[in-house]
């Protein structure tokens, strides 16, 4: 054990049934520095922070902070030790106080009660440290996503933590959010924290870390400085391939008008929006968060109802009373939450396929495990989907292969009319593009596809046609040729 590193991390295994996912991983952090640790879905990154954290226990290998051996057997372990998890998902309890939320698990008594004013001042210090405006009395549930995971942040600081690992906490942020993210993240590390940053955007990677490890497989593959790698070494390190083309688009025939949206009102959400979608096309509705995007989407679909306007499918005017309605019509929704809204977690790999379907494996209204089992494999191969098993449960996959599973279950529907709300947050590089090649595959099939999308490569990359929004109307509509980030910028603000 060396004292030069503030985390030595030495043969550490860890395997689930038929995955290894953890494969003798060893690599150090230096004092002081932010850290990104990066690979594909399925690397090892998830599993790794639980092993550190305590919520797993490794098979074998060593853990030492500071240069002592830590064996941590209950994540409160991890704590003492000096380590915090800000999780990707926020888990905060959104009822109490930004406050009462910094001090769970650690609130400061006197004289056997607790000390709410010293908990208060304490936590406007530390506020007033990182240069954030938010009132420690505000209800948790009140704030912003960003101010919730500032709060996240504040929380793990406050248990003294010398490491700060933080997932994915870049995911659901604006430009403007990520500014501040950026600059907290820094102010940490000048206050001598180290910081372990996971992101699968790699421009975050060149901005923020002085090192970088890669996984991949469940194996180390680099610890190197930064600043000696590109983007293209990168992510070659990370999938083990040139990917080649980031946004492999290629460029099909569109048909006629397939919708057509007139006028559509929504009171204090959407203000008369009207645009078409032709066959065959990949139309992307671009905007800042809270600009309505989903929205637009779910009164659509008839998850949500709209006050006046119309919608035409194929000539028709239709009005859906439920998303059930809409599924029937040929309409396919992959949500932005895919782990809450668009799977069952502790379901199966073949049942999640065939939830959609059911009409198709039931025989006398018994499910049929053989048709069931056949249809799940068929799509299974058709989506290069990487599961142990087709009775994994989806929880377990990756991110990438979760949002391939949600993908086949509209597939096997037979959907007209695919709908992708962020259809990459959380994917890795290599997952992204075996995601676009699938919406190449799926409009060459007579498809169309619509794709909502924070991330404006993406957008600019994918679509061929793009409708921008700003707080419920339509600011703009750009053709592929014409598109420019700084034209949907000028529309989305």
């Amino acid at each position: 054990m060396n004292n030069d590193y503030i985390l030595e991390i030495k043969e550490i295994s860890k395997s689930f049934p038929g995955v290894k996912a953890l494969d003798a991983v060893t690599f150090n952090v230096e004092r002081g520095t932010i850290h990104a640790l990066v690979g594909e879905n399925g690397a090892g990154k998830s599993t790794l922070i639980k092993v550190l954290s305590g919520i797993y226990h490794a098979e074998s290998g060593d853990i030492a902070i500071d240069g002592k051996a830590c064996r941590f057997s209950v994540p409160s372990d991890a704590r003492a030790a000096g380590i915090s998890v800000v999780h990707q998902e926020i888990k905060l309890a959104e009822p109490l106080s930004v406050a009462e939320n910094m001090f769970l698990g650690n609130v400061i008594v006197k004289h056997g009660l607790v000390d709410w004013k010293t908990m208060r001042a304490k936590a406007q210090e530390i506020i007033n440290e990182l240069g954030i405006d938010i009132d420690v009395n505000q209800a948790v549930s009140t704030l912003t996503i960003a101010k919730k995971q500032i709060v996240e942040i504040m929380h793990a600081i406050n248990h003294d933590s010398k490491i700060l690992i933080m997932d994915e906490p870049s995911a659901t942020l604006t430009d403007h959010e990520l500014k501040i993210l950026f600059s907290i993240v820094k102010k940490l590390r000048d206050k001598g924290i180290t910081i372990i940053y996971i992101s699968h955007r790699l421009e975050e990677v060149f901005e923020l870390s002085s090192a970088t490890t890669v996984l991949r497989d469940g194996c180390h593959v680099a610890t190197l400085p930064t600043s000696s790698l590109t983007k293209e070494k990168l992510i070659s390190l990370m999938v083990g391939r040139e990917l080649g083309q980031e946004y492999p688009k290629e460029i099909i025939p569109i048909g006629e008008t397939i919708l057509e949206v007139h006028n559509l009102v929504r009171k204090k959400i959407l203000n008369d929006i009207s645009f078409d979608v032709k066959k065959g096309e990949v139309f992307g509705i671009s905007g800042l968060v809270g600009a309505g995007r989903t929205e637009l989407i779910r009164t659509i679909l008839g998850i949500d109802h709209y006050d006046s306007g119309e919608v035409i499918l194929k000539g028709k005017k239709v009005y859906y009373k439920n998303f059930h309605e809409a599924i029937n019509d040929g309409f396919g929704l992959i949500p932005e939450d895919r782990k809450l809204q668009g799977l069952i977690q502790v379901m199966d790999v073949k049942k999640n396929i065939c939830l959609a379907n059911m009409g198709k494996v039931l025989l006398n209204g018994i499910i049929n495990r053989s048709l069931e089992k056949k249809y799940a494999e068929e799509y299974v191969k058709k989506l290069s989907i990487a599961t142990p098993s087709i009775n994994s449960e989806v929880q377990y996959l990756s991110g990438g292969n979760q949002q391939k599973v949600v993908i086949a279950k509209w597939l096997m529907r037979e959907s007209e009319i695919l709908i992708l709300d962020e259809p990459t947050r959380g994917i890795d590089v290599g997952a992204k593009t075996e995601i676009y090649r699938l919406i190449n595959q799926l409009v060459k099939s007579g498809k169309t596809v619509i794709i909502i999308s924070s991330e404006m490569p993406e957008i600019i990359g994918m679509c061929d046609r793009i409708m921008i929004m700003h707080e419920g109307r339509k600011t703009g509509e750009l053709m592929r040729n014409d598109v420019t980030q700084e034209r949907i910028m000028a529309a989305c603000v």
